[in-house]
């Protein structure tokens, strides 16, 4: 698979489409449904700033996958110490191309970028219901230190 970063955000947008219509089913009552007009105007907006990079995944001339990440500073407060990550606000493979490598291939990248950049911490989240990406982050390597929790009234 071939990597690289990109800033077309149509490419992007398309390629949340799965991703999204998943959040959607798991948890209709916060997410919007897909508009791909406004999924784009709003990755063309966030691609502007130098913290966010958007990664591009190719297979033969097919776009495979994508990643979305940030770089965030966390300043020193008196209750936790400065460090820098970088975050993944998403990762999404295609449906024909999952369970091929594919996934990992992006992880391996980000993993690059953050040694490239002296950074030592990954961080992400998931959605508690998404078994798939608790699946797939496990055998990744990542673990839990900390949990939201949300009571509706």
């Amino acid at each position: 698979m071939k990597i690289s970063r990109t800033f077309d955000a149509g490419k992007i947008a398309k390629l949340n489409q799965s991703v999204h219509q998943l959040h959607v089913e798991l948890y209709p009552q916060h997410f919007q449904t897909y508009d791909f007009h406004q999924v784009h105007e709003f990755f063309k907006k966030v691609m502007k700033d130098d913290r966010f990079i958007f990664l591009l995944g190719e297979d033969e001339g097919q776009h495979v996958g994508f990643a979305w990440l940030e770089i965030k500073q966390y300043s020193e407060t008196v209750f936790k110490k400065a460090y820098e990550s970088i975050y993944v606000h998403q990762i999404n493979i295609a449906e024909s191309y999952k369970n091929k490598g594919f996934g990992s291939s992006l992880m391996k990248e980000i993993y690059s970028i953050a040694r490239t950049n002296d950074i030592n911490t990954i961080e992400l989240d998931y959605w508690n219901d998404n078994t798939i990406a608790e699946s797939f982050y496990e055998k990744e390597g990542f673990v839990t230190y900390r949990k939201i929790a949300y009571k509706e009234l």
